[in-house]
């Protein structure tokens, strides 16, 4: 049994967040911004943050909603192939990458790419490279669902012998094959999410189905998850944390059509602590959660010191804001870490 009461994590970032727009933003954004340093934003809104002018005003809103936090939003540009070096060289300095969405692979995705060629997107990813912007890529094919993400390995390889400069990010991975294509080439990287630590497919959908569960790409198989575990727990230099934190309104979840998505963002650092103490690897969150995303993209976050107590928190069974309401992961249950106030 740990004896640790207490645990300090200094900069944590979320390398892989949904913020979404409006209400919706202004609602969860502070759940993200109250206890992170900063968060890779993803540009998939309606219509995708494409053009200088969109991602500027959406990191404004961002700040706004998470006004009076020390909080930096790190915002994406929604990938298109026709991107010119002029144009990227003129953003480069407002983004920390550009994030790869297969057309119509998962929510608000229907303008991405339609055809993974190397030759097809060697437009965009040329100037990226010569400009050290990094690529972030949702990589599943519209194969079997579970085979998805294996499939489109040859992809990342692809594109990794081809541009051996430019920095790659697979997001959200799920599978013991990316865990273990990570080391084949200098140039990949990965995020995972939280829920993907933690879930498989049968806690999903093995018994009553479990819409707060469900997400894209979808949770695999009790080996994939034990890779991921391990290299998180390890703190694999090559992997960083990306909670993938996706809201979607309850009338969204439950019901016929339930939508893809895992909101995690207000109960992610007590339940990594959780996770690691009882590991016994403690020592290695804050090279997860913080240090490893640092030395990946070349940066600095803001100074931020989060302690942790060790004290129940009982989940909250819904978050609301006027109109929009989001349930977390874990609603109602009690974790045994708590965020000092």
């Amino acid at each position: 049994m740990s004896s640790v009461t207490t645990f300090e994590i200094n900069e944590p970032l979320d390398m892989h967040l949904h913020l979404r727009d409006g209400d919706m933003l202004k609602l969860v954004g502070p759940l993200t911004s109250n206890t992170f340093s900063g968060a890779l934003i993803m540009p998939n809104l309606v219509p995708p943050v494409t053009t200088k002018e969109a991602l500027l005003s959406y990191k404004q809103r961002i700040k706004e909603a998470c006004e009076g936090d020390t909080f930096e939003p790190y915002c994406t540009l929604f990938f298109q192939n026709d991107y010119s070096y002029e144009f990227l060289e003129d953003v480069k300095d407002d983004i920390i990458g550009i994030k790869l969405y297969p057309a119509g692979i998962t929510t608000n995705s229907e303008t991405g790419v339609s055809s993974m060629d190397v030759e097809v997107l060697r437009p965009t990813l040329e100037s990226m490279s010569k400009l050290g912007i990094p690529l972030c890529v949702h990589g599943e094919t519209n194969g079997f669902v579970m085979d998805r993400e294996k499939e489109f390995m040859p992809i990342y390889e692809s594109i990794a012998a081809a541009f051996p400069d430019l920095t790659i990010i697979m997001e959200h991975i799920t599978t013991a094959d990316a865990v273990e294509l990570m080391d084949k080439y200098d140039n990949l990287h990965a995020t995972v999410t939280l829920h993907h630590l933690l879930i498989t497919l049968d806690d999903v959908a093995g018994g009553m189905l479990q819409p707060h569960l469900f997400c894209k790409p979808i949770a695999k198989r009790p080996e994939d998850r034990s890779a991921l575990l391990d290299a998180a727990l390890k703190a694999h230099p090559k992997l960083m944390f990306g909670s993938d934190s996706a809201p979607h309104p309850k009338h969204k979840k439950e019901c016929c059509g339930c939508a893809a998505g895992v909101f995690t963002s207000p109960i992610a650092l007590q339940v990594l602590t959780e996770l690691f103490e009882k590991y016994q690897a403690l020592e290695n969150l804050n090279a997860f959660v913080s240090l490893n995303a640092q030395k990946i993209y070349n940066f600095k976050p803001l100074t931020k010191k989060i302690k942790l107590v060790k004290k129940d928190f009982v989940v909250p069974e819904i978050y609301e804001y006027k109109n929009e309401n989001v349930v977390p992961m874990y609603a109602g249950e009690t974790l045994s870490w708590s965020i000092e106030d």
